[in-house]
């Protein structure tokens, strides 16, 4: 046992495994694969080979060990979502492209526009396995077939770091806001430019089982193959659909989300600090209408993106694409979308809460700097302590069942 693969079987015991799949980039002898659970986790195929200092890498870099916020120049910080130096609403000119998103389509835009004008030599992002469509993998996009294929969100577990172009100079890469802070983290030198980091706002992770179960409820035998498979978009938000042989079947947003899939997230993802994408150049977001109580609306519309630039980086790339037509936007509060994201200001409000929660019931988390807890924590005391309490009830029973 080498001290890299005694750290990660330490992140493994404390279920603070985010599913990144850094630590196969640090050694090859490891492999991601789902576990009883659904959850994609590191396993031993092989003997050490490990690339230099690769635990000194992987304790700095690890979603699993330690997330530090980003505090880029020039940029303003917002207590709830972060550093950023512009904010707009924003769509894909293409209506093609705006369709296949998830929301405004901006991120599927901004991948077509990137490879296509030789900004980025590929995109590592994400998309459906084409010979099983359950499952998410690792692609690599260099055109606007590719980039449309991948369109939509991936409400399951794919592990975006195992893919080698993630690190490879000149690459753009999208991939959940864990992975994007462990790839800056890691600092992994390509050889040249190194990559555009895009992310977007992210509620978790849940199980592969959940995808599963979904497609039974609906109609869909576990044992019987799917031909195709979205989670969203054709619509905003979209609906959960697939197709089995002549079986079509079809799920609103809150059916699926809402009362299958999000209730299955893993726990890593409950105790994250960074649902927002903080250490992205750029990152998008649903820009949710909102009722009279604040509440988001999730009627059908056109799709509509928010859209952060975190870095300069990002700010000009964005600058850019909006002087070539690539995409429309107006100006955006960040205000406004915190009020748009309950889900994500409620996370980061009570997760000092959740951490000390966790640590009462004997399940350490990760280390989080930066992101202004303590100061959020003060603001409602009372239901800092129902959380507090609720969450070591939760985990206190969670570790005394089997897994």
């Amino acid at each position: 046992m080498t001290e890299l693969r005694d750290r990660v079987q330490d992140v493994l015991a404390r279920d603070a495994c985010s599913g990144c799949g850094l630590c196969t980039r640090l050694d090859r002898g490891l492999e991601m694969r789902l576990d009883a659970a659904g959850y994609a986790r590191p396993v031993e195929v092989g003997s050490p080979e490990e690339m230099p200092d690769a635990a000194r890498i992987f304790a700095r870099s690890c979603p699993g060990v330690r997330i530090d916020a980003q505090d880029p120049a020039g940029s303003r910080r917002h207590p709830l979502l972060g550093s950023s130096l512009a904010a707009w609403e924003a769509w894909a000119t293409d209506e093609e492209i705006r369709l296949a998103g998830s929301s405004g389509g901006v991120l599927t835009a901004l991948h077509t526009w990137l490879v296509t004008s030789g900004r980025a030599a590929r995109v590592a992002g994400a998309a459906g396995d084409p010979s099983e469509p359950r499952r998410s993998i690792p692609v690599t996009i260099t055109t606007r077939e590719q980039a449309l294929a991948a369109a939509g969100s991936r409400y399951a577990p794919v592990a975006a770091l195992t893919n080698p172009d993630a690190f490879a100079a000149g690459s753009a890469v999208t991939a959940k806001p864990c992975e994007i802070a462990a790839l800056r983290a890691s600092r992994i030198e390509p050889g040249g430019e190194a990559p555009l980091l895009l992310s977007f706002f992210c509620a978790g992770t849940p199980s592969q089982r959940a995808t599963d179960a979904l497609l039974e409820g609906l109609g869909i035998d576990p044992d019987r193959k799917v031909d195709s498979l979205r989670y969203r978009g054709h619509g905003w938000p979209g609906r959960f659909a697939a197709r089995a042989g002549d079986t079509e079947v079809s799920a609103d947003y809150e059916e699926s989300w809402g009362s299958t899939l999000g209730p299955t997230t893993q726990w890593r993802c409950k105790v994250c600090p960074d649902g927002v994408g903080e250490s992205a150049d750029i990152v998008a977001a649903d820009s949710w209408a909102t009722d009279e109580r604040g509440y988001p609306q999730f009627a059908e519309g056109a799709g509509v993106s928010a859209l952060i630039a975190r870095t300069q980086r990002g700010l000009d790339v964005i600058e850019a694409a909006i002087a070539e037509g690539v995409i429309e936007v107006r100006p955006l509060s960040m205000d406004a979308l915190a009020n748009a994201q309950p889900l994500q200001t409620a996370r980061r409000r009570y997760l000092l809460a959740r951490l000390w929660g966790s640590a009462l019931a004997g399940r350490k988390p990760p280390r989080y700097r930066g992101f202004g807890l303590a100061r959020l924590s003060l603001v409602h005391p009372r239901r800092f302590v129902q959380v507090l309490r609720g969450t070591a009830r939760r985990v206190r029973a969670a570790r005394g069942r089997p897994r």
